[in-house]
């Protein structure tokens, strides 16, 4: 028998997820909105340049201090 015949696995992680997600539709929702509060933000490119442009160069060795 091929392998590809064998009935179908699904691991125990994947099965945890899919109870969770039939005990709890909207967690899916849920963990959009989440997401939207830190990560899904449009930069402004204006701001981010001068951001780079504030930029001091750093040393080689940053905890030697500067000879004079």
């Amino acid at each position: 028998m091929p392998i590809f015949a064998r009935a179908h696995y699904t691991s125990e992680i994947t099965n945890f997820i899919e109870e969770m997600k039939e005990k709890k539709p909207t967690l899916e929702a849920e963990q959009r909105a989440g997401r939207a509060l830190l990560w899904d933000k449009h930069l402004d490119a204006g701001l981010q340049e001068e951001f780079s442009e504030g930029r001091v160069a750093q040393q080689p060795y940053v905890y030697q201090t500067q000879a004079k």
